[in-house]
């Protein structure tokens, strides 16, 4: 070639190459790319990831548009995240803009809805980029593996669903009153009072009670006197007839052939009864009385200044003040239900013989589901209009993993009587069905149920709300319960739980497994995942490609347990 045309050919050569290596994106290093937290987590059904990159000096072309999205590749599938887009100086768009100059650095937060294949996965980021129109190749860029999924254990079927209660009362305390009332000042019996029929049905009440073999009685005699007189009067005519009323009882009870202990006393000024009918009366100054009675606590301080409401006075004496000279008869009667055993053994020979509350109660004296389930079913029988009745078959369903039947139980229970123990344990199904708008709206409506905690605990879990489902929990020994306090890393605590649940399974010793790991404790991690693969054996599974044991990998004796 001719030296003179030689020059201005390498110069363009030299323009043109420049021009070509201008146009061009570098691969972005995995150095200038973090990914947090390491290795990824399943939170609440998701597993959340922030990305911090940076894009150094001069790797950004003005004229470029990059869009970087993040995807999580497992077998047989990816998830793809959200897409962040950035563009250069010249780029006309609303992007974030990168100073070719500086560079920048930029976070992308995102989240994949959780799988289970998620457990063994690569993180990448992947490149979508052009310069001007023309796209420009960049290859993705490994940022992460594996997804930790030990919330993913919580477990709404194994929570405890809600019992509705018996009220069985072994021993019932009834209190039966009787008044014999008295003239102004006077303390004699009148024929008059002791022949009414309130006092000739007390009598009976008391005869029938003795005679009962399943009843006790004991008499309670309290003599009054109103508060108008003064005390010294009162004094003495309350106690007299505390003791002809004492007399009286004496003489009936003994031709009754009534032997009950009888505990009489009396009361001079009967300030307390005064005030009550007060306060239930039409007066139409009873605020003016109860404010004298607030202000003054000397008895004849406060009758005085009673007396001077004047207008008020006059009906006190006719409508309030008879009523409390009086002596009131109270028996007080236990009735003393079946024992144990007489309910135990009539819920299986003749359960027709006992009332609800002794069914309901029947079931909680045996600690047999099988039993359990088949007296409550006979108490739905005998007693088709109790929801509590329902309520308890569908938690027995529950407790046996029969879900449906649960269900179709719990909606009966509800359809007698809207009741918050079955309202509990629809959320608890519809937990088990993955709908927790569903659950948190019916736990709402289960107020006061004793296992609502343990109920809201499982769904906290679920949310990812780890710090409310530990308090949650409470004092609760279940695996739901060391879960949350593994998630919270109170390893002390989710130790002590997991020793203390009282059905262990192959869960319960996998959480040992997690807590041994957590705390490096090697034999822990080994002993803990023979037992649980011993009672599932599909833990071994499970174990090989969770990452809270992937420390343990090259111990041989991990590798023999889960190969």
């Amino acid at each position: 070639m001719n030296k003179k045309y030689l020059l201005p050919f390498l110069v363009l050569a030299a323009i043109l190459t420049f021009s070509s290596c201008s146009n061009k994106l570098k691969p972005l290093a995995e150095e200038y790319i973090k990914a947090e937290p390491q290795p990824l987590e399943a939170i609440g059904g998701k597993v959340p990831v922030t990305i911090n990159a940076t894009f150094p000096a001069k790797w950004f072309n003005k004229k470029a548009t990059v869009t970087v999205t993040p995807v999580l590749r497992y077998a047989g599938g990816e998830a793809w995240g959200t897409s962040y887009t950035y563009q250069g100086e010249k780029v006309k768009g609303n992007n974030q803009v990168i100073p070719q100059k500086e560079g920048a650095n930029v976070t992308m937060k995102s989240a994949f809805t959780y799988k289970p294949e998620m457990k063994k996965s690569e993180l990448y980021l992947t490149f979508d980029a052009k310069i001007k129109n023309k796209t420009v190749k960049l290859p993705d860029v490994k940022i992460g593996e594996g997804v930790i999924a030990t919330s993913e254990l919580a477990d709404a079927a194994t929570a405890n669903a809600a019992i509705a209660a018996d009220k069985f009362q072994r021993i019932i305390k009834e209190a039966h009153d009787a008044n014999i009332m008295f003239l102004i000042q006077q303390a004699n019996l009148r024929a008059q009072e002791l022949n009414s029929d309130a006092i000739k049905e007390w009598k009976e009440l008391v005869k029938n009670a003795d005679e009962a073999p399943n009843q006790n009685v004991a008499i309670e005699i309290s003599a009054y006197a109103s508060p108008d007189g003064g005390v010294k009067l009162n004094t003495g005519l309350a106690e007299n007839r505390e003791g002809n009323t004492s007399k009286y009882l004496s003489k009936e009870l003994k031709k009754m052939k009534v032997d009950a202990p009888v505990d009489a006393r009396y009361t001079a000024q009967d300030w307390e009864g005064f005030k009550e009918l007060v306060q239930a009366s039409n007066l139409q100054d009873k605020d003016l009385v109860l404010r004298v009675l607030s202000m003054y606590q000397d008895p004849e301080t406060r009758e005085k200044e009673i007396k001077n409401i004047s207008a008020v006075y006059s009906d006190l004496a006719e409508t309030i003040l008879p009523q409390l000279r009086r002596s009131r008869l109270t028996a007080n009667i236990e009735i003393i239900g079946k024992s144990d055993d007489e309910i135990s053994a009539l819920a299986k020979s003749n359960p027709k013989e006992l009332n609800i509350e002794e069914i309901l109660y029947a079931a909680t004296l045996t600690n047999n589901d099988a039993e359990k389930m088949a007296i409550y079913t006979k108490a739905s029988e005998l007693y088709p209009n109790c929801y509590r009745a329902w309520n308890n078959v569908g938690m027995m369903a529950f407790r046996a993993g029969d879900l449906a039947k649960a269900e179709q139980m719990f909606n009966k229970s509800n359809s007698v009587k809207a009741n918050p123990e079955a309202n509990m344990n629809l959320g608890l199904i519809a937990l088990t069905k993955g709908d927790q708008a569903k659950a948190q709206q019916l736990f709402g409506s289960a107020s006061g149920v004793a296992e609502l905690g343990e109920a809201l605990g499982v769904l906290y879990l679920e949310q990812g709300e780890w710090a409310k489902a530990a308090n949650s929990f409470g004092s609760v020994k279940s695996n739901n319960a060391a879960l949350a306090q593994i998630l919270t890393k109170d390893y002390s605590k989710a130790s002590q739980t997991l020793n203390a649940v009282a059905k262990p399974d192959a869960t319960t010793s996998y959480l040992k497994a997690v807590v041994a790991a957590r705390t490096n404790d090697a034999n822990g991690v080994i002993s803990n995942l023979k037992a649980a693969i011993a009672a599932d054996k599909s833990m071994a599974k499970e174990a090989a490609i969770d990452l809270e044991f992937a420390k343990y990998a090259t111990n041989s004796e991990f590798a023999s347990l889960v190969k």
